[in-house]
């Protein structure tokens, strides 16, 4: 079943699949998302402590697999509005169009090259250029934004910064409705409400969907840039 709450005017979140949301949906600007990869992750990186803290000391953390990473991924019906930033393009290249790259530097220097990645690439649809943003964010720092508690679980295993979000939504300075739909945990979502702009995110999983709604409704709650008055919430189920 799909389900829909409107968490503030201007700002909506769908539970259900994109493919089948989309045609529901009304006109975006922009897509700025971070789809699955089709690297059938495992979703658990609790063996791993992040940026220069001791290994073990304090481990990552340990969730699911994610739903459709097990086959390659195919964003042809996200290419959606006047511009689109999607994460994960080195897994996907020969899908894209030429256009511009966005890197996020997320290690310190002194780790470079011993585990994992040591950045994440995203496609932008404008432009040719490549754009670096810099920011250590290990899974302390996730478990900070999520719960306000350095040693707790993160919200999602491939959470991102909102600042990193936030950094992405300036490049499509023009876009007033902002489209995510593989919305995790709803970081573009709080980063929209931070900047005020107008939000529409989908997201699959019913877990990640609740985390999403409580991450962005305490947004909402925050005093930010101006947008529409929250509203009471609203649920319309599509059988």
């Amino acid at each position: 079943m799909t389900r829909k709450e409107i968490l503030a005017e201007g700002v909506e979140i769908w539970l259900g699949d994109c493919r089948e949301v989309l045609p529901l949906i009304g006109k975006v600007d922009a897509v700025v998302t971070d789809p699955p990869y089709g690297n059938r992750h495992s979703g658990d990186s609790s063996r791993f402590s992040g940026g220069q803290t001791r290994r073990g000391k304090r481990g990552g953390s340990a969730h699911g697999r994610i739903v459709g990473d097990g086959i390659p991924f195919d964003p042809s019906h996200i290419f959606l509005g006047a511009a689109q930033i999607i994460w994960g393009a080195n897994f996907f290249p020969q899908a894209l169009q030429p256009g511009s790259f966005l890197v996020w530097a997320k290690r310190y220097p002194t780790a470079y090259g011993t585990f994992l990645g040591d950045g994440e690439v995203a496609w932008f649809s404008k432009g040719t250029g490549v754009y670096l943003f810099e920011r250590v964010f290990s899974g302390s720092s996730a478990a900070l934004e999520y719960t306000a508690d350095a040693y707790a679980q993160s919200a999602h295993p491939f959470q991102k910064p909102t600042e990193l979000m936030k950094w992405c939504l300036e490049k499509v300075k023009e876009a007033e409705i902002i489209l995510d739909p593989y919305m995790g945990s709803g970081t573009t979502g709080v980063a929209c409400v931070n900047l005020g702009r107008k939000f529409i995110g989908i997201e699959i999983e019913p877990k990640y969907f609740d985390i999403a709604r409580r991450r962005i409704s305490e947004a909402l709650r925050q005093p930010r840039l101006p947008l529409a008055e929250p509203v009471r919430e609203r649920q319309d189920s599509f059988l």
